[in-house]
């Protein structure tokens, strides 16, 4: 259950000819748009061409250079922080201090414990369990646990997580804010397939409105109802999906007759496969994935004539069967057993996606079939002509800093000239100074393509690939997945892109629990799967302990609290009400209270009995109810 402030204006965010630069490099000009309050915006451009710089605008850490940027008062905004400093609290605690209202409320019932002020506290306990403050543990619980964070990790401190997952950290304590507007910069790029599904839910019950900056095409297609495509200095809003923003922009490009020439070209090539193959039998299935990627490149291509990537991979020569067989094998760390009895030979030309919730091995199986871990049990064949090229995200840190692209080709080939490596690495954008610059200060996104350019060099018959397409963007990810289709040899993908794994791969297999086995189902039933999996576990009872349940009793003293509270005003005012009482009684029994002198007092005083009375009875039944909900409270 998510709490948001529903907005009472329609519109939210207005901007009025807005131009907005970097030192003098113009981002976007004139720019002008409204977002609505139940608008889910998803911004798409090149690296560098300022979506970023929009975020930050709305965030008030940049002002615009000309026209007028506005946002309506008391919008709440939660965005995702880059960083997070290593934190002794608690993990589940920063996650719950994204609920700004929920921390200030807490704060202001400390102050007041703390001075004594008893009415005070028990003003802010009604405020807290207006806001349902009670069950803000279970929230937060719920958004680590759908972010992958192991059951049991909710205590451990902060500085205990990695960089990755202290960034899942940082994505919780945005979600856990109850907002107005959310602001998400590639969300997914920390996540895996599991996470990205559960996150695709999450978004779609969110009311507010949401600014979504990703390369993931699937995730856009699921949770944004506009495009605003940021590209030449200038940003235009397109309505519907990914995929409607696709065939937009490739009907206003179908004029560009020169784009089509080169697109009628990789549809040929991608032809040429199908009619030499669909006949044979052990490529018929990919003569197939080749049709119904055609089917959607005739669609889609034109949207990304001016791509700056043009690469594929060449022929990888000889090709062993099989490539390699796994009997019996074992996978694991030490006197860790992650994997057992794994056997199955891999084909040419197998293409096979693997799935698995986060940290059931994936990984493991990958680096045992990449030779950087050895099999604990069983044993792992590779045929003497295998050729693998391996993609990890580790790769990126084992680049040399102080080697410029060509350099680093040039390792891989001696007898490469300078000119053939710069002629190559154009492919993959590194063109001018920049294959001739160092590496060290290449963003993610960057080395990944170093990386990917270096795999493609070297002319495997068998790709490894672990997540590829993280920091890559739409353009580069659109490339990569042409290259893949185009590949002759074989190959095993992990990856949160489902677009990736849906156009590449012929088959799935699932890693869990220990094993790996054939997936007989497609990515939507996999999505399915998941689901159904993280829902059967919320519904068992969860065994609390003596932590939760010192927790649980605290909290449930501090909701009694305003009831003790009560119980003790009406205490002293009964005390009192029955002090005036036996005063009153002591006056009406003075007997020179009846003489004729006295019987106007004497009136007052009757009048005054009778009222207090009735009185006492109010207060007495009201004592005796609040004592019976104390109670049954167990109090």
């Amino acid at each position: 259950m998510q709490f948001i402030r529903i907005p009472l204006k329609c519109r939210m965010l207005y901007f009025d000819k807005v131009s907005l630069r970097r030192g003098s490099k113009l981002l976007f000009g004139e720019m002008s748009f409204t977002v609505n309050s139940g608008d889910r915006i998803g911004i798409t451009g090149a690296n560098g061409s300022g979506k970023s710089s929009l975020f930050a605008l709305v965030q008030g850490k940049l002002e615009e250079d000309s026209g007028n940027f506005r946002m309506d008062r008391n919008i709440a905004v939660a965005h995702v922080v880059q960083e997070t400093p290593a934190l002794q609290i608690p993990a589940i605690e920063f996650i719950m201090q994204g609920d700004g209202e929920l921390t200030r409320l807490k704060r202001l019932l400390q102050e007041a414990e703390a001075s004594g002020d008893g009415i005070r506290v028990a003003e802010l306990h009604d405020k807290l369990a207006a806001i349902d403050a009670y069950s803000a543990h279970a929230r937060a619980a719920r958004l680590m646990h759908g972010l992958g964070f192991a059951v049991g990790s909710e205590e451990k401190p902060v500085a205990d997580f990695s960089g990755g997952w202290r960034m899942r950290l940082n994505l919780a304590h945005a979600l856990m804010c109850r907002s107005d507007l959310l602001l998400l910069d590639e969300p997914t790029n920390h996540l895996d397939l599991e996470a990205v599904v559960w996150l695709e839910k999450w978004l779609n019950s969110y009311r507010g409105a949401m600014l979504l900056i990703s390369h993931d095409r699937d995730f856009l297609d699921r949770c944004v109802n506009k495009i605003a495509q940021i590209e030449h200095e200038q940003l235009t809003l397109y309505s519907g999906n990914y995929s409607d923003f696709e065939r937009l922009r490739a009907e206003k490009l179908a004029l560009q007759q020169a784009g089509y020439e080169k697109q009628q070209k990789e549809i040929a090539h991608m032809t040429s496969f199908i009619n030499r193959f669909k006949a044979k039998a052990t490529k018929a299935t990919q003569a197939q994935s080749r049709i119904k990627a055609l089917e959607r490149m005739q669609l889609i291509a034109p949207a990304h004539v001016d791509s700056p990537f043009s690469f594929e991979f060449s022929h990888p020569g000889e090709i062993p069967n099989p490539l390699l067989r796994l009997h019996k094998a074992a996978a694991g760390y030490g006197d860790t057993t992650v994997l057992s009895d794994i056997s199955f030979s891999l084909l040419p030309g197998e293409r096979i996606g693997l799935l698995g919730p986060n940290g059931e091995g994936k990984s493991t199986l990958i680096k045992l079939l990449a030779g950087e871990l050895d099999a604990l049990h069983g044993s792992c064949e590779r045929a003497k002509e295998l050729s693998i090229g391996y993609f990890a995200q580790h790769q990126l840190e084992q680049l040399h800093d102080e080697l410029s692209p060509v350099q680093h080709l040039r390792l891989l080939d001696e007898q490469l000239s300078e000119k053939e490596a710069r002629q190559f690495l154009g492919g993959f954008d590194f063109r001018g100074d920049m294959a001739l610059a160092p590496v060290k200060p290449f963003s993610g996104g960057e080395k990944a393509r170093l990386v990917l350019a270096m795999i493609v060099y070297q002319q495997p018959n068998l790709l490894l690939l672990d997540e590829p397409t993280n920091h890559l963007d739409l353009e580069m990810r659109h490339a990569l997945n042409l290259a893949l289709q185009s590949f002759e040899g074989a190959m095993i993908l992990v990856s949160h892109d489902r677009h990736l794994l849906r156009s590449v791969c012929d088959s799935l297999m699932l890693v869990s629990k220990g094993s790996v086995i054939s997936f007989n189902g497609d990515l939507d039933d996999y999505a399915r799967w998941l689901l159904e999996q993280r829902d059967a576990q919320e519904k068992q009872p969860a065994q609390p302990s003596r932590k939760d349940e010192r927790r649980s009793k605290a909290e449930q003293r501090r909701a009694l609290q305003p009831l003790r509270n009560r119980l003790k005003k009406l205490e002293s005012e009964l005390e009192l009400l029955h002090k005036r009482k036996d005063e009153l009684d002591a006056a009406l029994a003075d007997p020179d209270l009846y003489e004729s002198a006295g019987a106007e007092h004497l009136k007052r005083l009757t009048i005054e009995h009778r009222q207090l009375g009735i009185k006492l009875q109010e207060v007495e039944q009201a004592w005796m109810e609040v004592g019976e909900e104390l109670e049954v409270a167990g109090e």
